[in-house]
Formats: structure tokens, C-alpha cells, sequence
């Protein structure tokens, strides 16, 4: 269950052994990173490769956490806060990845 302070949304990113150009997402288009969007929907019909970039783009006071699952399933943020507003993050290998907002 959600807590009403955070956001948040898996990234299944699927995976092939090489890949020849990667691309860059910004996360929820052009509604950005924000608690009205449903992040999960807003991945559903991509494919991520390792090598891509996800693009956070948010104003403050948001943020966005790297979470592990069980982070991602208890809404608790964990290690760097990321608060930029600007803030990317290459797909390094293959797997599901999570992100939250802590505020």
C-alpha cells in the first residue's frame, strides 16, 4: 500500500545482451515526475535497454530515491536523495528498477 508522502513506480526494464544506440526517457513525458501520474502505466508499452537513460525532470520540493523492491514496496526512501530536478540515471544491467519520491 502507498503512503500518501510518496510516489512511486517500477521500471521493468527488458533487456538484450548488446545494444547498438541507447535512448533517453524522460520520466512521465511531458507531465514530468509528480504524484498525478501513474508511472507503471507510463512504462507499460516501452522497452528499456541497458544503456538508456531515465530523465527525472520535477520541481522542488520533489525528489527522487533509487530503492531496492522492498524500498519501493514500503515507500521508504533509502540512500541519496537525488534533488536536482534534473536528475538521470543510466540502466546499467538488466532487471526491474524502482524509484520514489520522499516527500
Amino acid at each position: 500500500m502507498a503512503s500518501n508522502r510518496f510516489v512511486g513506480f517500477v521500471i521493468a526494464a527488458i533487456v538484450l545482451p548488446s545494444v547498438a544506440m541507447a535512448s533517453e526517457y524522460i520520466v512521465g513525458d511531458d507531465k514530468g515526475w509528480n504524484v498525478n501520474l501513474n508511472y507503471t502505466d507510463w512504462a507499460k508499452d516501452k522497452v528499456f535497454y541497458v544503456g538508456d537513460m531515465l530523465v527525472f525532470q520535477y520541481k522542488p520540493p520533489h525528489n527522487v530515491f533509487k530503492v531496492d523492491g522492498n524500498g519501493f514496496r514500503e515507500c521508504k526512501p533509502s540512500g541519496e536523495a537525488f534533488s536536482s530536478g534534473n536528475d538521470s540515471f543510466t540502466l546499467s544491467k538488466p532487471g526491474k528498477k524502482w524509484y520514489i519520491c520522499g516527500v
